[in-house]
């Protein structure tokens, strides 16, 4: 899972606290869960090329994979970074403590990511001399170019699995890596050999575990898995319907607003949230059988869905919802063992939270702390001395979308981030002014503090600003405001002919600037943002205060359609719906930087709003 820092910070005109996050819940340039794309095209795409099916002679899966209720798991407690696991201490105690809650609730089948000394090690040592009955898939922890350590970690799985022949079931060599958006990418070539030589010293099935659009090869920018495919018995495909919802052109609705606000909605989002994991399956399902692979079984690697908003999830991650999916996975895991199809297990993402992951923490069945969640509170009874997670749920506790609100700005001044509200201009629209940097992970981070010290504003609004730290990669960067986190559109049609996109702007960035605004949403998105250079609207780049006032006509012509919505109709300039009233970022292609530029030069802004 991909690691991104959360922040807090104080939203400026209300004094509440709100969340800041990295990941851009509106719009990215990349998908955690693979680029969604029409039924059509995904099977057509299933089609190209020779079957050629396996290198190998397959090995079967053990009974064990289907039959044992299966997690995947990792010890780490303390940790507040991803650096920070190096020094947490893991102690077979801890891990033993682990091992008897899943036993007790019958999950008796787990996935390890590595075969560390510190974590595989220890866990199949508690295992075998405390007799416990559980079996492992192994994971072999595959890094991007760095052999000498691959190498070692190959060494260390396979002497582990002979080790431990009796526990370990199968293997998993490499995680996420050769998926389109693969944060440790490594190419399929490479991991064909590495899988190759996992294999040729175990006994045990052997797999690799990535995204479902690789192993369906889903859109034209997935590798073809066909390498990879001729070298494993069984595919490992994971499937997050969830952080999907986070990516414009997401394969499911997860609003269903046609469905009424209430229970009802809810039951219906979580209804197309484990269709859209059917989906995902069968189309691995269609492009194995296309190229060759009719018999090749396939596990879902990793599934699930969050208790807790962690990295923009509003509206769909709660205790009772992740209930909900978690129930809908097992009715699907009951149908494959009453002889129905469908994967031949389930592994659900995650047995116990990690905090290490931050913004992408919050999925685990037990709190950091070894609290039974909700989902599996029926499963760990107080009665018999089990802890659960404070707060008492129902059904109707279910999160949804709101009803999304179009807000008619008729004011002669429009607030979007400021100290306070002049007479006659209209507030935000919503409870709430996000700031998000664009990508996964973001490219640009922002807050009203500077390294720890508050950020002083504008003269005239001088009380709290805003710094921007990009943190870009080789295209560039950018950072939006999104009023509700998105579910509020400002109906902003008033001010098209004669209104001014205004702020408060103190930098020292070299060259060019995007500035602008974003309307609609997923399919309907459209970036509207002007390049400015200093000396233009009142933007001088000197590090001294400047206010900007850029009419909106002059940023119009500058529109397109958004990032994944060159095909779609309905991506085209409406004020009505304004999503995001300020956007500003620096995409090199567009500024007439070289690629790969790297510019980290801190903005500040201030007193941002809309005028006519």
């Amino acid at each position: 899972m991909v690691n991104i820092i959360q922040q807090l910070f104080r939203l400026k005109d209300k004094g509440a606290l709100i969340r800041f996050a990295q990941r851009n819940t509106i719009r990215s340039l990349l998908a955690r869960s693979g680029l969604a794309i029409a039924t059509t095209l995904l099977l057509a795409s299933c089609g190209g090329g020779e079957a050629v099916g396996p290198s190998i002679t397959p090995r079967a899966l053990s009974a064990d994979m289907a039959s044992r209720n299966a997690v995947n798991y990792a010890p780490y407690r303390t940790a507040q970074a991803e650096v920070g696991r190096v020094n947490e201490v893991i102690t077979e105690a801890m891990i033993k403590q682990d091992m008897d809650l899943l036993v007790a609730g019958n999950f008796r089948l787990i996935r390890l990511f590595d075969s560390s000394d510190k974590v595989a090690k220890q866990t199949l040592k508690v295992i075998r001399d405390n007799s416990l009955d559980i079996k492992v898939m192994l994971g072999v922890w595959i890094a991007g170019n760095n052999d000498n350590a691959n190498q070692a970690e190959i060494a260390r799985g396979v002497s582990l699995t002979k080790q431990y022949s009796d526990i370990v079931v199968a293997m998993s060599v490499g995680n996420e890596t050769m998926v389109s958006w693969a944060f440790n990418p490594v190419s399929v070539a490479q991991m064909a050999n590495y899988i190759k030589s996992v294999r040729s010293q175990v006994t045990q099935p052997v797999t690799t575990d990535d995204n479902w659009a690789f192993f369906a090869q889903a859109n034209g920018t997935e590798k073809n898995p066909r390498a990879v495919l001729a070298e494993i018995d069984f595919v490992a495909m994971h499937t997050y319907p969830l952080a999907e919802t986070i990516y414009p052109g997401a394969s499911w609705s997860w609003e269903q607003l046609t469905v009424a606000a209430g229970p009802l909605r809810a039951t219906a989002m979580m209804d197309a949230a484990i269709a859209a994991a059917r989906q995902q399956y069968a189309a691995v399902r269609t492009h194995l059988n296309t190229v060759g692979f009719p018999n090749m079984p396939i596990v879902i690697g990793e599934t699930g869905w969050k208790a807790e908003a962690s990295g923009g999830e509003y509206n769909r991650a709660h205790p009772v919802n992740q209930k909900m999916y978690f129930d809908r996975l097992q009715a699907w895991t009951n149908e494959m063992r009453a002889g129905q199809g469908g994967p031949k297990s389930i592994f659900y993402f995650a047995a116990f939270d990690e905090q290490w992951k931050s913004s992408d923490d919050k999925w685990g069945l037990f709190n950091k702390d070894r609290q039974a969640r909700y989902v599996v509170q029926s499963l760990y009874p107080k009665t018999q001395g089990f802890t659960h997670e404070a707060g008492s749920y129902t059904d109707a506790n279910a999160v949804f979308a709101p009803d999304v609100v179009n807000a008619v700005v008729a004011g002669n001044r429009f607030a979007v981030y400021a100290d306070s509200i002049p007479a006659g201009a209209t507030p935000a629209v919503a409870d709430g002014t996000n700031w998000f940097g664009w990508d996964t992970p973001a490219t640009a981070f922002a807050g009203e503090e500077d390294s720890g010290v508050p950020v002083t504003g504008a003269p005239g609004d001088s009380t709290h600003g805003i710094v921007i730290n990009p943190a870009p990669k080789s295209w560039g960067w950018g950072m939006l405001v999104a009023p509700g986190n998105g579910t509020v559109a400002a109906d902003l049609s008033a001010y098209e002919a004669t209104g001014k996109l205004n702020f408060s702007i103190k930098t020292t960035y070299p060259g060019k600037l995007e500035v602008g605004f974003f309307t609609g949403s997923g399919s309907s998105g459209f970036d509207v943002y002007l390049p400015i250079s200093s000396g233009e609207y009142g933007y001088i780049n000197d590090g001294e205060w400047h206010t900007v006032s850029i009419p909106i006509s002059a940023i119009k012509p500058f529109g397109s359609k958004a990032f994944g919505n060159e095909g779609s109709a309905s991506s085209k300039f409406d004020l009505s719906k304004s999503t995001q009233p300020f956007v500003i970022g620096d995409r090199y292609g567009v500024t007439g930087k070289n690629q790969g530029s790297n510019i980290t030069a801190k903005i500040y802004v201030d007193n941002i709003y809309w005028s006519k």
